[in-house]
């Protein structure tokens, strides 16, 4: 749940709570310049062969495979001829990079885990200033700023928010009109391909790594992903950042750092991105009602982690469903209805696949010595949340 995003640590303490939610970057407010308009050769030169010695003989397939030289990191078939020229504008990608602000309601319930300003990257991805980026950074939103490349602020609005896949939209409530950058496949994406990460920054704010594994993610916070993104080595700038392909799309947006992010060993730190493909299924509809159509999950209000081969609530949500239902911290959810869950992916699974929210919810739990049933009463996620300011 997003009220406790990240002061609980899902998965054995793999994603690990930052300070805040992104490391401040250079100061924004210059012109582009000459290194902002620099083709992204150099940029590569320097950072593929730190990243090369980072992960190249650590992820799964490197063992017997040389790191990737230069001319794969650009990719033999990104170029506009044979002269050489590289697929990537960087100009355009970097114009497409924008800093988004929001200022959440005094009240929120999410301010206590993200703080009630908060700040990260945002891409241009479609007419008249629409705007991706990673949800947590607009969830309660009260007021929505976008600064871009050359330090020129524009009011924004939150247009959709979609807590299954945790990412957001906003858009520039005046014009601005920015080339987008192209939605790109993630699913095409292969263990140890380089990968840039771009955060609103600019060139000092970007990073090569290397995608290590793609594989489900679940977290505490009643959030599962089917096949998120890892990349290594970790960056600091994550948040909402773009995942950026060597032809120069998107494939992907920042949402944690984590501790794990191989899939076996040797463990890796890294990052963990939502996938490019999950968004285009839903974004019509999000632009056009501000959510998905497809009947909304029933959310309860806890957080459970597992932990030596148990499933533990860490966190009940303040006058949420779990909470009025008698659910407390230190609860050992058992099963739902009269299926046993040992995981959390369990958890959700029989959760979410013959139910929605609204539905009245039967969880059997260990509440001290007691084995007990209770009977939650699910909610939209959304409605949580508590109510924009209004004049």
């Amino acid at each position: 749940m997003f009220h406790s995003l990240f002061p609980t640590r899902p998965r054995g303490s793999n994603v690990v709570p930052p300070a805040s939610l992104r490391a401040a970057p250079p100061e924004g407010g210059e012109s582009l310049g000459a290194a902002r308009r620099l083709s992204l050769l150099a940029l590569l030169v320097a950072l593929v062969a730190g990243a090369a010695s980072v992960v190249g003989t650590n992820s799964r397939a490197a063992s017997t495979e040389p790191a990737p030289n230069m001319r794969d990191a650009l990719g033999t078939k990104q170029t506009a001829d044979e002269s050489g020229k590289v697929g990537i504008d960087a100009e355009q990608l970097y114009g497409a990079l924008v800093r988004v602000q929001t200022i959440a309601v005094p009240n929120a319930r999410s301010n206590a885990s993200l703080g009630r300003a908060r700040e990260g990257t945002g891409t241009v991805i479609g007419k008249d200033g629409l705007i991706l980026t990673i949800g947590y950074l607009i969830v309660e939103a009260d007021a929505v700023k976008v600064t871009d490349a050359r330090g020129r602020s524009y009011p924004a609005r939150v247009v959709a928010y979609d807590h299954r896949t945790g990412l957001g939209l906003v858009k520039t409530t005046v014009p601005f009109n920015v080339p987008p950058v192209p939605l790109g496949n993630s699913s095409m994406l292969a263990d140890r391909e380089p990968v840039l990460i771009a955060g609103w920054g600019g060139v000092p704010d970007t990073a090569l790594a290397y995608v290590v594994s793609r594989r489900t993610f679940t977290a505490n916070w009643e959030y599962m992903l089917d096949e998120a993104i890892f990349t290594s080595p970790p960056t600091t700038g994550w948040s909402g950042a773009a995942l950026v392909d060597r032809k120069g799309t998107i494939v992907g947006v920042g949402s944690l750092v984590v501790r794990e992010a191989t899939a076996g060993d040797p463990k890796l730190p890294g990052n963990m991105f939502v996938p490019i493909d999950a968004l285009k299924p839903i974004l019509d509809d999000m632009i056009k009602t501000g959510r998905r159509k497809d009947a909304p999950r029933p959310w309860l209000g806890l957080a459970a982690d597992e932990i030596q081969g148990r499933l533990i609530v860490s966190r009940v949500s303040p006058e949420g469903p779990a909470d009025s239902a008698g659910v407390k911290q230190g609860d050992i959810i058992l099963a739902i209805g009269k299926e046993v869950v040992l995981s959390q992916a369990e958890f959700y699974q029989k959760l979410w696949d013959r139910t929605r929210a609204g539905d009245l919810i039967s969880l059997r739990v260990l509440q001290g010595a007691d084995i007990r049933d209770i009977r939650v009463q699910s909610i939209d996620r959304v409605d949580y949340f508590r109510p924009l300011t209004t004049y």
